[in-house]
């Protein structure tokens, strides 16, 4: 690819609380601050672009205007603000509820923080807290995915099939109900889904898949994550490769086996059993007559489907089973450190590292599993219920 590079991608992690401890998301780490995020994505995960995706709160933008002000980081001329070997873009994830159907989240993307200081004000005027992260909208999806666009920003709708608060586990048996399909800049699959299940829906043929890994903990970024061939890493070049212009594309989506997704199968939260159709009936568990079910991305995939069987679009990039080092067994955080300090990242560690350098310091189970992790060749047992599937080697 002349003139273009490739960059690994994770655009969509959270901000847990800012510097001075005020909460942004509730659920995520402490130490999931702004400054936290793009270091470790640049010193230890070896993630060239990352989206950050609660820059819309004024608590956040403060800190980001100090580290700029202190030159620690600068914007980018096309967008986005780099510190070291990262890109951050700046993003919000927002809550939609259109009437007579449930809630969705959607993630929007600016190019610079003026941009997005001026989406705040108008998100103030619809928004009870907008210091908060995926806070509820009081406007349509359509009237915020044109506000977004409208802004030169990129409208990407977050983990689609998840049971809660997703475009198509909660809102819509289509997505084109809720939103201009055809002006998207993406959709994000989520843990639980991939490029197989999800090629099930025609009206997803045109629209780029994203692998990100919602992270709410700094252990957790880059569970998921794309490679993307751009120019450079910056916020224009990342939507012409979402849009496939110019040669600029996602050139593989790394997830987890969707099988490790804690909800790819259905569950009923009662008896704490993974169930399957033949457990249902009328959305009730026929092992403890309980009508607590989660329904899981697999089998809503299967409810909703216009195809028998999936039909692959030719510019679909290969979907790697990508499993986490924090998912192998016994590699736990001083091995971590030990493995980062003398290979450099995580991007190194899963994919460049002979696994003959890694048994060294790791051991030859470990090294072993990293390296049937790399041929897509660990055992998966499933999960759901919001309980995540497990590993073990294959034999």
């Amino acid at each position: 690819m002349t003139g273009l590079h490739e960059y690994y991608a994770d655009l969509h992690i959270h901000i847990g609380r800012t510097e001075k401890g005020a909460p942004v998301k509730i659920s995520g780490a402490a130490n999931l601050t702004f400054f936290n995020i793009a270091r470790e994505a640049s010193e230890r995960k070896g993630i060239g672009i990352t989206g950050i995706i609660d820059c819309h709160s004024p608590a956040v933008q403060e800190e980001i205007e100090e580290y700029l002000e202190q030159g620690e980081m600068e914007e980018q001329p096309g967008g986005g603000i780099r510190y070291k070997q990262t890109t951050v873009i700046l993003g919000s994830e927002i809550e939609v509820k259109d009437p007579g159907r449930g809630p969705a989240h959607l993630l929007a993307y600016l190019p610079d923080l003026a941009g997005m200081k001026a989406f705040t004000s108008w998100m103030s005027l619809h928004m009870k807290n907008v210091g908060l992260s995926s806070q509820r909208i009081y406007v349509t999806a359509r009237e915020l995915q044109e506000e977004v666009e409208s802004r030169g920003g990129l409208m990407v709708p977050a983990h689609i099939f998840t049971p809660h608060k997703s475009v198509y586990g909660s809102a819509a048996r289509r997505m084109g109900e809720i939103l201009d399909t055809e002006r998207l800049a993406a959709v994000e699959l989520g843990l639980s889904a991939d490029t197989e299940m999800a090629s099930r829906l025609s009206e997803l043929d045109g629209l780029t898949f994203l692998t990100d890994s919602d992270a709410h903990s700094l252990a957790k970024i880059g569970r998921e994550y794309n490679r993307i061939a751009m120019a450079e890493p910056t916020f224009n070049e990342l939507a012409k490769a979402l849009r496939r212009v110019d040669g600029r594309r996602v050139t593989a989506n790394y997830g987890l086996n969707p099988r490790l997704g804690k909800y790819h199968r259905t569950f009923c939260l009662a008896c704490g059993q993974i169930l399957d159709q033949t457990q249902l009936a009328a959305e009730v568990c026929l092992s403890c007559g309980s009508r607590k079910i989660v329904r899981g991305v697999m089998d809503r995939i299967a409810h909703i489907a216009d195809r028998v069987s999936p039909e692959i679009a030719v510019h679909r990039p290969p979907y790697h089973f990508q499993v986490p080092l924090e998912f192998i067994p016994g590699l736990g955080p001083k091995l971590m450190n030990r493995l980062l300090e003398l290979f450099g990242t995580e991007m190194n560690v899963l994919h460049h590292v002979p696994v003959e350098a890694l048994a060294e310091i790791a051991g030859p189970g470990i090294a072993g599993m990293i390296g049937e992790a790399r041929a897509g060749l660990l055992q998966v047992d499933a999960g759901g219920g919001g309980t995540y599937g497990r590993i073990s080697r294959g034999k």
